[in-house]
C-alpha cells in the first residue's frame, strides 16, 4: 500500500500526479489520467475559503441574534446593525485586515441582510465587499435558511451559494455552487463557543477558468467543533476528471489528518 504525506495548503486533495488504470477485454490497455498539482491545489484552496467564509457569517449572525456572552471576534473586526422597516442590515466589517482566532486574515466586508423570523424560519441573504480570505478575492453570495428548530429540536442553516474566488498571482479564479446544511447539535445555549458542534451535509460543484471541474457529496455527515480548526469526522465522495475518490476525516479526534482512497489505495493528507 501507497503512502503518501502532503504539506499543509494541499488539504482535501491529492496535489501530485497519480495514474488510473483499466483493461479492456480484448487487450490490456493502459490509461493515464493526470490528477494536476496546481488543479488540485486550487480546489482546496476554494473548500478552505467557502468553511472559512461561512463559519464567520455563521457566528455573527448568531452572536447578534441569537446570544453570546462571550464573542468570537477580535477587536480588529466591526460588527454593525441598522434596520429599515422589517429589513436588518448586518455588516461585518474587517477593515484592511483582521487575524482570526483561528489564524485566518481577513480583510473587506461581508453584508447579510434579513427580514423577520416567520414560521420558525429567516431568510438571510449574504454578499461580499472587497472581501478576502487569506488573501483569495471572494465575491457573489447566496441565501440562508435559517431554521431555530428543525425536526430534530436544534438550530440548522441551510445555505445556497454561488461565490467566486480568485487566487494570489493567478488569473484563474474558481465558481463554487451547492448546497450546505449545518444543524447546531451541541452548545445551543451555553453561552460559550467552546463547546459547539455542527453536524454538516450537502454537496457541491466548483468550475475553474482554466476548465478544470471538481463536485463532492458528503455520504458521512461531517462534524465540526468550534474549539476545532479542523472537521474531526465524516466522509465526502469527490468526483473530477472522470476520476472518484474518497475523504475521511477519522473518528472524532482534533488533528490535521485526513485520509483519502483513490484506486484501492490509501493516502495520507496533513491538513
Amino acid at each position: 500500500m501507497d503512502l503518501s504525506i502532503f504539506k499543509p495548503g494541499y488539504a482535501y486533495l491529492l496535489c501530485f500526479s497519480l495514474l488510473f488504470f483499466s483493461c479492456s477485454s480484448d487487450e490490456e490497455t493502459v490509461e493515464e489520467v493526470e490528477f494536476s498539482q496546481e488543479d488540485n491545489k486550487m480546489a482546496a484552496q476554494v473548500d478552505l475559503v467557502f468553511e472559512g467564509t461561512l463559519n464567520i457569517m455563521e457566528i455573527a449572525y448568531i452572536e447578534e441574534e441569537e446570544g453570546r456572552s462571550n464573542s468570537f471576534f477580535p477587536p480588529c473586526a466591526t460588527i454593525s446593525i441598522s434596520q429599515t422597516g422589517e429589513t436588518i442590515q448586518l455588516e461585518i466589517d474587517f477593515g484592511e485586515g483582521c487575524t482570526l482566532p483561528d489564524g485566518a486574515f481577513v480583510t473587506g466586508k461581508i453584508l447579510l441582510s434579513y427580514g423577520p423570523i416567520v414560521n420558525n424560519m429567516r431568510l438571510i441573504d449574504y454578499t461580499f465587499d472587497n472581501f478576502t480570505y487569506n488573501e483569495h478575492p471572494v465575491s457573489g453570495g447566496g441565501e440562508i435558511e435559517r431554521l431555530l428548530e428543525n425536526q430534530n429540536g436544534f438550530p440548522q442553516s441551510t445555505v445556497n451559494e454561488t461565490i467566486t474566488v480568485g487566487f494570489p498571482q493567478s488569473t484563474v479564479t474558481a465558481t463554487r455552487t451547492g448546497l450546505r446544511i449545518a444543524e447546531w447539535v451541541e452548545g445551543v445555549g451555553s453561552g460559550s463557543w467552546l463547546d459547539n458542534v455542527f453536524h454538516i451535509n450537502g454537496n457541491w460543484n466548483t468550475t475553474f477558468s482554466n476548465g478544470f471541474t471538481r463536485s463532492g457529496v458528503v455520504v458521512e455527515t461531517l462534524v465540526k467543533r468550534t474549539n476545532c480548526a479542523y472537521l474531526v469526522s465524516g466522509v465526502i465522495d469527490i468526483q473530477q476528471n472522470g476520476l472518484s475518490a474518497s475523504l475521511d476525516y477519522g473518528e472524532g479526534e482534533c488533528d490535521n489528518i485526513v485520509t483519502l482512497f483513490f484506486n484501492g489505495q490509501q493516502f495520507i493528507i496533513l491538513l
